[in-house]
């Protein structure tokens, strides 16, 4: 059986700390954890693989800023670790409240340690529990595997295959392919027990999902590892069922090359074999998610529904597609509606990059999609880097001191005034220019009244030398908005 979180808050290694749960994630004790984990490096998220407990002493996050905190927080829960344990003290007087807030809305348990203890005895308890567990489902998993394996020598089919795995799981299993569509399956699937999900490529291609779902006394840890085991064995039986085309051969290659940023030649080759037009218009899709490879299918799908053609590839945490547009901008538009609709886990980010013009533009587009997601790692609902196009070019062009400097330039006073009284008067007139200076509009969408929103605008021109309405100052003002929010 798996460690969950609140068993282990219970080992008195950790228990010593004096453990204490600080947002409301629904069923977070109930997380199985995979590994126990300590660091103060604030760009760890990258090196973690998923269901880690990571205990830190909250040195180096209470001497970064507020996005900062929120920042690793987002990047932790999108790991899809099982939780953060944070140290208390004099470095960390107290979690803070809008940190707790960001990670309980990203999903992830966040638990005090209100007593110093040694994080190594922590990890050398709960590990060595923990590998001594793993040793026993590798070895069982590849029990499971090796009789897989002699059901195919014999001829079986993908029926039998799941048959095996299930018995040896003591949990039901099924085949899906990325439309949905059952392939194989033994047991019966129902609404109580655990899902544990396993892709199944062949060559290099997302043929199928393995779906095992175990009872709620099942052991998830034994069938995560037992069909991990078995992708291989899978594969071949699709393969001889259902070998890849060379189209989805070739457009799992084209996205590959597309993200390693290669040659144009190598691009104009790969894709028309794989149906797209060399000249054609295209736009790259970025979705950043602990659940990247699972949501490839519904990508797919939706992809189908909207675009002429599409490729898509899944790697680590991030799920990246190329749309071909067709009609341009009326299909680049269609697109933003479906990807805004997805259904996606909590903490993902998703960013829709710029038209490029023909097949060799498809890595410059996906390159913009990642920028425009750093410019708003907060994921809020879906970014697209055309309506971030200047500050893209700002932040590429422009170096921080020349971007501050001519904020201030231009509106300094209106800065000033909001740091003095806590105003939103440079929301407010970015919000304006915006809506290209609908006051009514703007009104809406800040939640004003309009006699409110009057006297907000008449404070701001007094502030940044008069009514900038046909004087040709409006470009400058609201290229400084722009370029304050980066």
């Amino acid at each position: 059986m798996p460690i969950l979180l609140g068993a282990a808050l219970e080992y008195q290694s950790l228990k010593s700390a004096e453990p204490r749960l600080l947002n409301q994630v629904p069923d977070a004790l109930d997380r199985p954890v995979r590994w126990v984990h300590s660091s103060e490096v604030l760009d760890i998220a990258p090196l973690l693989s998923g269901g880690e407990l990571l205990l830190s002493g909250g040195q180096a996050l209470a001497g970064v800023t507020a996005e900062r905190q929120a920042g690793y927080v987002r990047e932790l829960a999108a790991r899809g670790i099982a939780a953060l344990a944070l140290e208390t003290g004099p470095a960390l007087p107290e979690v803070p409240s809008a940190m707790l807030e960001v990670a309980e809305a990203a999903g992830l348990p966040v638990i005090e340690l209100r007593r110093v203890v040694p994080f190594v005895g922590v990890m050398q308890e709960i590990n060595s529990l923990l590998v001594s567990e793993s040793v026993e489902h590798l070895q069982r998993g590849d029990q499971a595997s090796h009789a897989m394996a002699a059901e195919l020598a014999h001829g079986s089919g993908l029926d039998q295959l799941l048959t095996v795995l299930a018995e040896k799981t003591n949990a039901s299993a099924r085949l899906v392919s990325p439309s949905g569509v059952t392939l194989g399956a033994a047991g019966t699937f129902g609404d109580d027990g655990h899902l544990t999900t396993v892709d199944v490529p062949v060559r290099g291609v997302l043929a199928a999902r393995l779906e095992l779902q175990v009872p709620d006394d099942g052991d998830t840890g034994l069938a995560r590892v037992a069909g991990e085991r078995s992708v291989d064995i899978l594969g071949l039986a699709l393969l001889q069922r259902m070998p890849p085309g060379l189209k989805e051969l070739a457009g799992i290659e084209l996205m590959r090359a597309i993200n390693s940023g290669s040659q144009p030649w190598q691009l104009q080759q790969l894709g028309p074999a794989s149906g797209f037009l060399v000249g054609g218009d295209v736009a790259a899709v970025v979705i950043r998610s602990a659940g990247a490879g699972h949501m490839r299918p519904a990508v797919d799908a939706l992809l189908r529904e909207c675009v002429p053609h599409s490729a898509s590839y899944a790697n680590n945490a991030e799920l990246i597609a190329l749309a071909s547009l067709g009609a341009g901008a009326a299909t680049r538009s269609v697109l933003m509606e479906a990807l805004r609709a997805l259904d996606v886990p909590t903490g993902s980010v998703v960013a829709v990059g710029p038209t490029g013009r023909g097949i060799a533009d498809a890595p410059w587009s996906l390159a913009e999609a990642r920028r425009a997601l750093e410019l708003d790692p907060k994921g809020r609902g879906v970014v697209d880097a055309d309506t971030v196009a200047v500050e893209l070019l700002a932040a590429e062009s422009l170096d921080p001191a020349t971007r501050e400097g001519f904020v201030q330039r231009q509106l300094g006073a209106v800065v000033e005034h909001d740091r003095v009284k806590k105003s939103e008067l440079m929301r407010t007139l970015a919000v304006w220019l915006d809506t290209g200076c609908n006051t009514a509009q703007a009104a809406r969408e800040l939640h004003l009244e309009r006699q409110s929103m009057h006297h907000r605008l008449q404070r701001i021109f007094e502030l940044c030398g008069g009514d900038p309405r046909g004087t040709g100052r409006l470009a400058a003002l609201h290229l400084a908005t722009r370029l304050a929010r980066l």
